[in-house]
């Protein structure tokens, strides 16, 4: 497939996690690494319809940075590849705790296939609940479907509230619609809120702001499918450096400030 189009099949597709978006993106950009030009439009046009991806910004940030952009590819994609986020938070949930978590989250899912002994509420949000519950349900432990109206109450009744967000950044993070809602509910009653944010989803100030301007522009609030959520509302962030405070996790990241990037694609 001819590089141009294999960007554009990347950027119709939908469903796909934020390490298969890095990959699939990456081994399109592999063809421009001797095309300074042409890898920065590349570059440009996906974030442009991909800009809810942290990964994809941060992919691309480091490539056009980079003094040899095809090893930069590579070495991102292994530190993709070999992102612990989700083993670490298998690792850190507390036995038999019931979790409550929204729609379908990619790393949270994983967990939650790792871990037979939770109580997992999913709230339906966006009507992608149900893909996760199906396929809980073929395995050990117990899961509960929630409707939307449901989601103060699960969150309120679980041991720990986990919110995945493929973008963070000083102002917040980026998480599906209904995130701010339960945050809200499980911060007033005393359940704990887990950001969990894996590799390239961090980004600096100028970045983050660029995200989400792009993200919400031209949507009305209560019509988004995401949202941004206040780091107020998270009492710990899972990443790849394991459970850190929302201090550490937001107080270094490795994505240079690319104004390229912000520029409108070609």
């Amino acid at each position: 497939m001819h590089p141009i189009e294999h960007l554009r099949y990347v950027a119709r597709s939908s469903g796909w996690g934020q390490e298969s978006l890095v990959r699939e993106t990456a081994g399109a950009l592999l063809s421009f690494g001797h095309d300074p030009a042409g890898l920065v439009t590349a570059c440009r046009s996906m974030i442009a319809r991909r800009p809810s991806s942290g990964p994809l910004m941060w992919l691309a940030a480091r490539v056009l940075t980079a003094a040899d952009p095809r090893s930069e590819i590579r070495m991102c994609l292994r530190e993709m590849t070999e992102d612990k986020t989700a083993r670490f938070l298998a690792l850190e949930l507390p036995v038999e705790a019931t979790v409550c978590v929204l729609g379908r989250p990619d790393l949270v899912g994983d967990t939650l296939r790792r871990r037979g002994d939770l109580h997992v509420l999913v709230v339906d949000v966006l009507g992608e609940g149900h893909h996760l519950v199906r396929r809980l349900s073929e395995q050990d432990g117990w899961v509960a479907e929630v409707a939307e109206s449901g989601l103060g109450a699960a969150a309120a009744s679980a041991d720990v509230v986990l919110l995945e967000s493929a973008a963070v950044g000083p102002g917040g993070f980026l998480a599906v619609s209904g995130s701010r809602a339960a945050a809200a509910v499980a911060h007033t009653t005393g359940v704990p809120v887990w950001l969990v944010a894996g590799r390239g989803a961090v980004l600096p100030a100028p970045m983050w702001d660029a995200l989400v301007a792009r993200t919400l522009a031209g949507v009305e609030p209560w019509e988004a499918d995401r949202e941004v959520v206040s780091l107020a509302l998270a009492d710990m962030v899972v990443g790849p450096e394991g459970l850190v405070t929302v201090a550490e996790a937001v107080g270094e990241t490795d994505c240079p400030v690319v104004p390229e990037l912000f520029c409108a694609a070609d």
